[in-house]
């Protein structure tokens, strides 16, 4: 039932991003940064409800009522693409943090240009580091938020990774707030397999987390320790007790990994 319910899905996915693009993509070009969000992110509203109707799947969502006025920077844990799509809608217009490579994509890539994304080549992360902290706070100015995933790829329920402090860098330097986000959408929609499970998708969303006066490494402490308690609390997979050491190796956030 798995099988047939995520071909159905997928089915539905294809079709709308191609109707989508046929009737959104040509007139965005010509409308304010604001109109194109609402008007593309139309695409992420049928896909979170699609996913529920095809897949069997039931939302729980809480915090969305503490997100503040103006921009900030939201820090989330990345299980799959679900949160990719459903987190452009809770503060828009968001400027993501993504793989350059996903801007080459017909259709879905061509729309992810017209977005203003942070679009980074993983392959020299020093050049992409410094790219995510001038351009976050570029984008910070001119009153988007700012969406990375700080474990710098999706990381499947019940293991961890170290978070990044790249997020926390840009929020410190910009004086806007980090809202932190906990979320268990790859208990249904898993990051390494096209098959969807039937469950419950919980996403909380917590307090603005002030960064006036603090040093980013004291604001992802405060982040990570939130969400991973939050995780603790509606994860149906048994969450470890730390994370790994870190690599050796730079990473840089991206919200698709």
């Amino acid at each position: 039932m798995n099988l047939v319910r995520s071909v159905i899905f997928y089915i539905g996915y294809f079709a709308a991003m191609l109707v989508c693009g046929v009737l959104f993509l040509p007139p965005s070009p010509f409308l304010p940064l604001r109109s194109r969000y609402r008007l593309l992110n139309l695409y992420n509203h049928f896909i979170i409800a699609w996913f529920r109707l095809a897949c069997g799947v039931r939302y729980e969502f809480s915090g969305l009522d503490r997100l503040p006025e103006g921009p900030a920077v939201i820090l989330s844990n990345h299980q799959s693409e679900w949160e990719t799509v459903y987190l452009q809608l809770v503060k828009p217009p968001v400027c993501t943090v993504l793989k350059k490579e996903l801007l080459n994509f017909p259709i879905f890539g061509w729309a992810l240009r017209l977005l203003h994304p942070i679009a980074l080549d993983r392959s020299r992360p020093s050049r992409a580091m410094r790219q995510v902290l001038t351009q976050g706070g570029v984008r910070l100015k001119e009153g988007l938020s700012v969406l990375i995933f700080p474990e710098g790829t999706r990381v499947e329920p019940g293991k961890r990774r170290r978070y990044n402090k790249s997020g926390t860098v840009i929020a410190c330097r910009a004086g806007v707030p980090v809202i932190p986000v906990a979320h268990n959408a790859g208990e249904c929609w898993p990051g390494r397999h096209w098959v969807k499970r039937p469950g419950r998708i919980s996403l909380v969303v917590g307090d603005p987390i002030p960064t006036a006066g603090r040093t980013p490494e004291e604001v992802l402490a405060e982040t990570e320790a939130w969400i991973e308690a939050r995780l603790q609390e509606i994860s149906t997979v048994p969450r470890p007790a730390e994370a790994p050491p870190r690599d050796n190796a730079k990473r840089v956030e991206t919200p698709v990994g």
